[in-house]
């Protein structure tokens, strides 16, 4: 049976298509992601945004970028603050009298440290990133991910992001034998190639040595 060449009409809409599916496909997923998000702290500032619309009579969208903005200034002075010496003092006050006595306030600060790389154990400060081989160095599969715990038996617990999300991922438990240190790796480009799904990863590992 003979195949039929494709006919120039056909190939000039394939790549018009293609084409256009390049352009507007990536502003289609940034645009779902940034509505997402906006989606998500919209709900999160409801309490604050009722007020302000009923008072003011504001559209529900200018009224919430306006308590955004008011937020990140109230973030940055309260940062500001405790910056300084006597900031710091009241706040680690305040802190031991009140917040301590608050149920689940310790755990959910030191995630929130971690995340934020601000304590001295978080993975995103120290930028330790690993290439590990999860089935045994003689087979050839291995990923990238932080090390978030060193144990006292050598081995060592590695966080592995899944794509494109990397907040969420895989928790591994396994020896230093499986693992490759590679601080030369900044916590930001492994991101990167985490929210692309890999992309670019070949940057990244593909010099590695096995």
């Amino acid at each position: 049976m003979t195949e039929v060449p494709e006919s120039r009409f056909s190939m000039i809409v394939r790549r018009s298509l293609a084409g256009g599916l390049l352009i507007l496909l990536p502003m289609v997923i940034v645009g779902t992601i940034f509505s997402w998000i906006y989606d998500a702290a919209s709900g999160l500032i409801s309490p604050f945004t009722g007020p302000v619309i009923a008072t003011f009579g504001l559209p529900k969208v200018l009224a919430d970028l306006i308590v955004i903005a008011l937020l990140i200034l109230l973030c940055f002075l309260i940062g500001t603050l405790v910056a300084t010496r006597l900031g710091a003092w009241l706040w680690l006050r305040a802190e031991e009298v009140l917040m301590v006595r608050v149920p689940g306030y310790r755990s959910v600060r030191e995630i929130t440290a971690q995340l934020l790389g601000n304590s001295n154990d978080s993975p995103f400060k120290r930028g330790e990133v690993a290439r590990v081989w999860l089935y045994g160095r003689q087979v050839e599969v291995s990923v990238l991910g932080l090390v978030t715990s060193r144990h006292e038996d050598g081995r060592v617990s590695v966080f592995v992001p899944t794509g494109p999300n990397p907040t969420t991922g895989f928790i591994y438990h396994v020896s230093t034998d499986l693992v490759e240190f590679h601080p030369e790796i900044r916590v930001e480009q492994m991101m990167k190639s985490v929210i692309a799904c890999g992309a670019g990863t070949s940057a990244l590992i593909g010099q590695l040595p096995r």
